[in-house]
């Protein structure tokens, strides 16, 4: 799963991942600002650290994202076959907006986060609208020639969506079915990405409190309560001079602030969630690892995360929650209490779910 970094120029969209992904551009020969950047950031996760202490393993492996920086945003960069092939092939989107002031980085007017929403949406939905039409003209011409149910019902969704996007609303604001979903998922519409808008303010002394009231403090409520969409703060400023510290330092750097995570973990969370993943552990001496999966997920699916063996000869899952496990102490202790559990094929894996697969292969 893929989520694309997006945003005006100048906004600390490159910087920012950079930092996730702890990519050293300049050293890889970069030079070229429209170039898709790809990189890959660990998913911090409190619970896996804990389950590692436990059972002190040899291994401790986190679930990941994958990010790809995309070249600021603007109606003639989606015009670029490249630029717009790839950021049709993300998951998601983070948007990054401009909320710090910098006399070194010129502004064109005032910061104004809803109005750069408002803008960056207005072309992704301007290039849906163009790849709308151009597709109805060839449908329309094919439907002359033979009218088949699918043909009509992507004609009769795909203009149900044009005035849908022409008064100015993303495609992931329209409802449809699971259906109707299926049906146009090939078109990879841009505005029907999930998006998470990230505010970049500046350092202060207050710093915790700026994160924790930036989103209402700039009125993004409204935005981020929208269908697929989120909304959090980061100080790029701050988050770049962590990325460079060891843990302890950091911390107490944090600490400093007030703070008791960095937002950039906080950010990661939220990407991760916006692209409806949750995450199951397996746990032992030699590995305990988080596995990455939709939410609503059978247990024999998240077997088949694992390898594709456990879910073709899946029997049983033995589960147990992550804090219920910890508490008890072990396994041993878990079982003895009865919180261990035998699920079958059927049930819904829950975030946190640490899982041993049975198995006949």
């Amino acid at each position: 799963m893929k989520t694309g970094i997006i945003g005006r120029p100048q906004v600390g969209k490159t910087s920012l991942f950079k930092i996730l992904t702890r990519a050293r551009l300049e050293d890889r020969g970069y030079s070229n600002p429209k170039e898709i950047h790809l990189g890959v950031a660990r998913v911090p996760d409190e619970r896996l650290e804990k389950l590692a202490a436990l059972y002190q393993p040899k291994k401790t492996v986190f679930a990941t994202v994958e990010y790809a920086d995309v070249a600021a945003i603007g109606q003639e960069s989606l015009k670029e076959p490249n630029l717009l092939a790839s950021l049709r092939n993300v998951d998601a989107l983070i948007h990054v907006i401009r909320a710090f002031d910098d006399p070194s980085i010129p502004l064109t007017g005032p910061i104004d986060p809803l109005k750069e929403i408002r803008d960056v949406e207005f072309d992704l939905m301007l290039s849906d609208l163009a790849q709308i039409e151009k597709r109805m003209e060839r449908l329309e011409k094919d439907l002359k020639k033979q009218r088949t149910p699918e043909l009509e019902a992507e004609h009769a969704l795909l203009t149900r969506a044009r005035p849908h996007l022409e008064t100015e609303k993303p495609l992931r604001a329209m409802e449809m079915s699971a259906d109707e979903k299926k049906l146009i998922r090939g078109f990879m519409f841009l505005s029907q990405k999930p998006v998470l808008y990230v505010l970049n303010i500046s350092e202060s002394a207050t710093l915790g409190d700026d994160l924790e009231n930036a989103v209402s403090k700039y009125g993004l409520e409204d935005v981020a309560r929208q269908p697929g969409a989120g909304a959090t703060a980061i100080c790029g400023k701050v988050e770049a001079e962590l990325a460079e510290m060891p843990e302890e330092d950091a911390a107490e750097f944090l600490g400093s602030y007030g703070l008791k995570e960095s937002g950039l973990h906080r950010l990661i969370r939220k990407s991760y969630e916006l692209l409806g993943l949750i995450s199951f552990f397996t746990v032992g001496e030699d590995e305990c690892r988080a596995w990455t999966i939709p939410v609503n997920s059978r247990a024999q699916n998240a077997a088949g995360a694992i390898h594709t063996d456990l879910e073709k000869h899946f029997i049983r899952a033995e589960t147990i929650h992550w804090d219920t496990l910890l508490e008890a102490g072990s396994e041993a202790a878990a079982r003895s209490k009865g919180t261990l559990r035998l699920e079958g094929k059927d049930y819904i894996v829950q975030d946190g779910d640490v899982m041993h697969i049975r198995h006949s292969g």
